[in-house]
């Protein structure tokens, strides 16, 4: 018959074994591995200027209300707008009235900002996305707001609109997901930080 130790001894060696795999091999070769093969991505795909100073990440939205930026999706991160440490959407059902009064509050303000712009307001700029972090708008949404940052800029909307199409992205491999615009980009370029 084993005695106590021998039947714990296979226990004991698979613990210290699969541990010092799973909970150091593993890690650092995987980090090594992604450093040296995606070092932008490991480090949070960070936006550089042109005088070598980090402006933000090109995967976390920030929060622009001046009519001169183009503004990106609604937030619903607390306690305050485009908390990266609090991601997360609303989830408010369609039918919530909560969610209405965010559509029909986020409706009026880009109303107020442009108010001679009678193009239909595209459907990103006046709800969460659901991380609450997206950097992200459709092509329609920018040039939903063309017009408002042009003026406020004094600029010909014929630049401002190809600094647009410099800052869209392409599907995924020419047929994933739909084009976008990454508005912190876009706003660093309009203010020559890019």
């Amino acid at each position: 018959m084993k005695t106590m130790i021998e039947m714990l001894r296979p226990t004991v060696i698979s613990l210290v074994l699969f541990t010092a795999l799973c909970g150091v091999v593993y890690p650092v070769l995987s980090t090594v591995a992604l450093q040296s093969l995606f070092a932008s991505q490991a480090q949070g795909s960070l936006i550089v200027g042109k005088d070598g100073k980090t402006l933000g990440s090109e995967l976390i939205g920030e929060n622009f209300s001046d009519p001169k930026y183009f503004w990106g999706r609604l937030s619903a991160t607390s306690p305050y707008a485009y908390n990266a440490s609090n991601s997360s959407g609303s989830n408010f059902g369609s039918n919530n009235p909560a969610l209405m009064d965010a559509v029909k509050g986020r409706v009026e303000t880009l109303k107020a900002a442009d108010p001679g712009n009678t193009k239909p307001i595209p459907v990103d700029l006046v709800t969460a996305s659901g991380s609450g972090v997206d950097p992200h708008i459709s092509p329609a949404a920018a040039e939903y707001q063309i017009g408002r940052v042009a003026k406020a800029r004094n600029l010909a909307e014929v630049k401002v609109q190809e600094l647009v199409k410099q800052y869209t992205q392409n599907r995924q491999f020419g047929v994933l997901g739909e084009p976008t615009v990454n508005v912190l980009e876009l706003n660093l370029a309009l203010d020559g930080k890019l």
